[in-house]
Order: structure tokens, then sequence, then C-alpha cells
């Protein structure tokens, strides 16, 4: 995706969609159309709020539209169960491996991460894994390869995790770059880049 194309979509949905919009150009860029640009007074429909608060999400976790899709149909299945299907649409979208490595501050973005687990560097539970959408479960561990850790790569990662802080649903042994799910990531202690429930009453059209 070409600059112009990405920074139009930070600035409709937010500058944590995308790795771009997260520099000091993005901000010039904001600053500079903030001045020139007339922008309308108009009232938002319910469904455009909804449509914004679907892409805020899709965008950050990488999504495809049948990906987004396929985890709502999962939450709405386990609600006639009693499960809160917010809860369930959290849990699907914060335990894939990608989010699981970027959470655990491994690296700075989720686009990192999917890259991380796509060309072969993490283990889980002592098994390679290069299937970012995998889905990790409470009680699974995961690490750096050894053959990784041996690489120049691995310099960013000492910078990156020195500083990070990882939620309490995951522990992390930094001097190991190992890790463990030891819980299921609830709404109050997961930040969200946009509302599940607007996500679901779209979906619910």
């Amino acid at each position: 995706m070409h600059a112009l194309p990405t920074y139009k979509v930070c600035r409709r949905l937010g500058a944590g969609v995308f790795d771009k919009c997260q520099t000091q150009k993005f901000v010039l860029s904001e600053a500079h159309h903030a001045k020139f640009a007339k922008r309308a007074k108009r009232n938002v429909s319910n469904f455009a709020k909804q449509l914004l608060e679907k892409q805020r999400v899709r965008f950050s976790y990488g999504l495809s539209e049948r990906q987004l899709r396929r985890y709502v149909e999962e939450a709405n299945r386990v609600s006639v169960l009693g499960v809160d299907p917010t809860v369930r649409m959290i849990e699907e979208l914060e335990m894939r491996l990608d989010n699981v490595i970027y959470r655990s501050g491994l690296v700075r973005t989720r686009r990192a991460a999917r890259q991380l687990v796509s060309h072969g560097h993490v283990v889980v539970n002592g098994v390679r894994s290069t299937i970012p959408s995998m889905k990790v479960k409470e009680g699974d561990t995961f690490t750096l390869r050894a053959r990784t850790q041996a690489r120049p790569i691995m310099e960013l990662v000492k910078n990156q995790i020195a500083d990070a802080t990882s939620p309490v649903w995951i522990t992390m042994d930094s001097a190991k770059y190992t890790g463990k799910v030891t819980a299921r990531p609830k709404p109050e202690n997961t930040e969200m880049p946009g509302s599940v429930s607007a996500i679901l009453e779209y979906y619910s059209r």
C-alpha cells in the first residue's frame, strides 16, 4: 500500500492501525492536512460508526474480511451456550499466535510479529510454528528458536523486550525470550483497538 492511501486510512481509523502512521512523518502530515482541509460537519449513522470500529480492528490485527467474519461467527455460535460473545471475540483475536508474540513484548508491532512467525522463528510447546493465525491456548509456552537467538535480529529483540510490559495473562522470561499464556485475556485487561460489541452488531444486520 502506498503512503497516501495508508495515511488516509489512518486519518479515518486512527494512527494505531498501521506501523507507518506511528512516525513523526505521519504527525507532520496530519498537522499539514488539518491546516488546509475543510471538514464539513455531518451526522454519522450508527451503521457508519459500526463500520468504523470493524475496520479499526481488522486493520490493527491484519485480518482479511473473511477471517474477521469467521471470528464473529464463532463468537455468536457459543453465545447459545451462555458464553458472552464479546468475551469470546476478544479471546479469538488476542489468542492468535502473532498477537501473543506482539503482546509479549518480543516485537513492537503485530506486523513484525506476523513476519517473525511466518518466517519460522517461533516455537510453541517445543514445535516450530509458521502460522500467524494459530490459536494459542491457556498453558501454552512459546519461545524463539535457538538458531534465531544467534542471529543479528536479536539485537532488535533485546532492545525491545528490555522496555516492554506484557499483559497479566502472559508471563515472560526475558532472559530466555520465553513466555507462557497463563490465562485467557479478558475485556478488563485487554486494550482493544476498536469496539467489539459494535462489530458484533455490524454483522448481525
